[in-house]
């Protein structure tokens, strides 16, 4: 695994959206939006979230997290590499849940000091924004338990996505800032189907994320030839 696995370009875009983090209209809407979808789908697939330890890897300013706690995690643990992002998430996080620990730290960094210490582990839109998405991948799967779950969600690669992702939703839609995506950097199910097998992994399921632009509303289910979430297990100890 990388110790390093970071594009400079894309920390620095994002943490000068920092301060936006927690607008609903600004430029993470989209994020808003989904955020009770991806905490229903998590419960969905791996279980009540209650009780649970979880570390959500690339946080940004901590929308997932501070959801993850709402719904009555144990412990949340919430690390990406863009430091003024994490100073958002600390800020925002400090009166309601001072509990969750947040640090501006690699997935790969901290999964060589807390391996296997999560029930549950989430990575949701961040594959397609670093240099080598195996590598996190792997990180992940070092930081479950055995028996545990982990979350990814990203965007598919292919033209459709192309025009859903980037033309429709960043040049027409305006859903997201321009430069937001590189479509290019985006994975197919197949491959994330196999660097989980090879971080040791099993997958369990695929669904898709769709927007609705007549109602304005995001649903789960269906095809996966734009967006997706992945559930993952790491198999029980033998």
């Amino acid at each position: 695994m990388r110790e390093q696995n970071a594009d400079p370009d894309e920390i620095a875009r994002f943490d000068r959206d920092a301060n936006d983090w927690w607008d609903p209209q600004g430029p993470f809407a989209p994020l808003h939006a989904i955020n009770p979808l991806r905490l229903d789908y998590i419960e969905q697939c791996g279980g009540p979230i209650r009780g649970r330890r979880i570390v959500d890897v690339g946080c940004g300013g901590g929308l997932l997290a501070e959801g993850l706690a709402e719904r009555g995690a144990a412990r949340v643990d919430g690390i990406d590499l863009a430091p003024e992002t994490i100073e958002v998430a600390r800020q925002h996080a400090r009166d309601r849940y001072p509990a969750i620990d947040y640090q501006a730290v690699s997935a790969e960094s901290f999964a060589a000091s807390h391996a296997g210490m999560f029930d549950t582990v989430t990575c949701l839109e961040l594959l397609e924004h670093v240099p080598d998405p195996a590598s996190v991948i792997q990180a992940c799967a070092t930081l479950v338990r055995p028996g545990g779950s982990v979350f990814f969600s990203t965007i598919n690669r292919n033209t459709r996505a192309w025009l859903f992702a980037v033309v429709a939703a960043e040049q027409v839609l305006g859903l997201l800032p321009k430069g937001t995506h590189n479509a290019k950097a985006f994975i197919q199910p197949a491959e994330l189907g196999r660097w989980a097998r090879q971080a040791g992994l099993d997958l369990q399921d695929l669904t898709g994320l769709h927007y609705h632009p007549v109602t304005r509303h995001y649903t789960l289910g269906g095809n996966t030839r734009v967006n997706y979430l992945a559930h993952c297990r790491r198999p029980e100890a033998a």
